[in-house]
């Protein structure tokens, strides 16, 4: 285990079965350790980044029916809902005049809504405000491809034109189609998945890729995700970032329990091991609070995400963690770094300097 530690710490590129046993076997400290090692290599500045962002969830109609999600609504369901395009601009004025620089939008798989009405969105949005739009996860494009009759690149190509910068890696779950069937089987296929990235390369667009583990998956099925967001890596290099985060099990019809600090850490650690080609790991407060994000700070991660604005996937599962700015920036200064605001695509906008903190 020290031997193989060590060559992942010093950037060797590790097998399925290598990541396997490092998920099962190896020392959670210790596993920290090499994960922070090569953090630093990739990252050799004392800088934390963050960026400040609003999650605008446009409609909870959705007719995939994922047995983890609860925040859904079935269509014709009274709470069911979809926003206009006046309460979207408010949002976004909102978050721009708290400093936001980019709005990732997403929502449910809406039987009715069509690529115009996302086209007319996105434009007025990107006439009205210089934000970056990193939204609509890939099972989103491939749901709008369907309704509108369209091939995947196309729809792509559209909503580019239209306003869309990059795409949030939402709807990966686990990439491995006997887990998908189980949990969400309206929703894109692992092949699905692949091929929106696939498209965004081709247009030179960027994505993040994420993993939502501990409901129903095994460690096995936890490597494999792995093993294809790396692969689609070397091949696309479409990734600016992985985020993994937990399953939350409240209101939800698959219920069950989620992952403690623990897991999440040792997950987080060796994705940062795995994942050689993906320069950024965030690390995710929303679902495991201030303490955790900091300690996953010393474990891989070199993000602490978004301020959030607004969130309410998660908090329709009960969990209402809440940073702002300031406490953000404290947590980053507490794991003895400068924590810096960037931008979707990871350029620094400022920085706050722990030293200047201290005095």
């Amino acid at each position: 285990m020290d031997n193989l530690l060590e060559y992942a710490a010093s950037g060797g590129r590790l097998t399925a079965g290598e990541i396997l046993e490092l998920l099962t076997g190896a020392d959670l400290t210790e596993l920290g350790i090499a994960a922070g090692l090569v953090c630093d290599r990739l990252h050799p500045e004392p800088v934390r980044t963050y960026v400040i962002d609003r999650n605008i969830n446009y409609t909870n109609i959705c007719t995939s029916g994922c047995s983890f999600c609860a925040f859904y609504r079935p269509p014709g369901h009274p709470e069911g809902y979809v926003l206009t395009t006046d309460e979207v601009l408010a949002k976004v004025q909102e978050a721009v005049d708290l400093g936001a620089t980019q709005i990732l939008m997403q929502g449910g798989l809406h039987p009715e809504l069509k690529i115009e009405w996302y086209e007319s969105l996105l434009s007025a949005i990107k006439s009205s405000f210089d934000v970056q739009i990193h939204s609509l996860s890939a099972p989103e494009i491939v749901h709008i491809a369907d309704m509108s009759g369209l091939d995947i690149e196309t729809t792509l190509a559209r909503l580019q034109r239209a306003g869309l910068d990059s795409l949030p890696g939402g709807g990966a779950e686990i990439l491995v189609d006997s887990v998908r069937v189980r949990v969400s089987p309206g929703k894109a296929s692992t092949s699905e998945w692949t091929e929106v990235m696939e498209c965004a390369a081709r247009l030179g667009m960027k994505a993040t890729a994420t993993m939502l583990f501990g409901h129903v998956e095994s460690l096995k099925d936890r490597v494999e995700h792995l093993i294809r967001i790396r692969d689609m890596q070397d091949r696309l290099n479409v990734f600016t970032a992985f985020i993994p985060w937990t399953y939350q099990p409240s209101n939800t019809a698959l219920g069950g329990t989620t992952p403690g600090g623990h897991d999440y850490l040792k997950m987080l650690a060796v994705s940062r091991l795995a994942l050689d080609n993906i320069p950024n790991i965030q690390a995710s407060w929303v679902t495991q609070g201030d303490a955790i994000a900091q300690v996953a700070l010393r474990f891989g991660a070199n993000d602490i995400g978004s301020t959030m604005i607004e969130e309410n996937v998660v908090a329709a599962a009960g969990v209402k963690f809440r940073l702002s700015e300031k406490r953000i920036i404290e947590l980053i200064h507490g794991a003895g770094y400068d924590a810096a605001q960037r931008d979707t695509l990871y350029k620094t906008l400022r920085v706050h300097s722990r030293m200047e903190s201290v005095k």
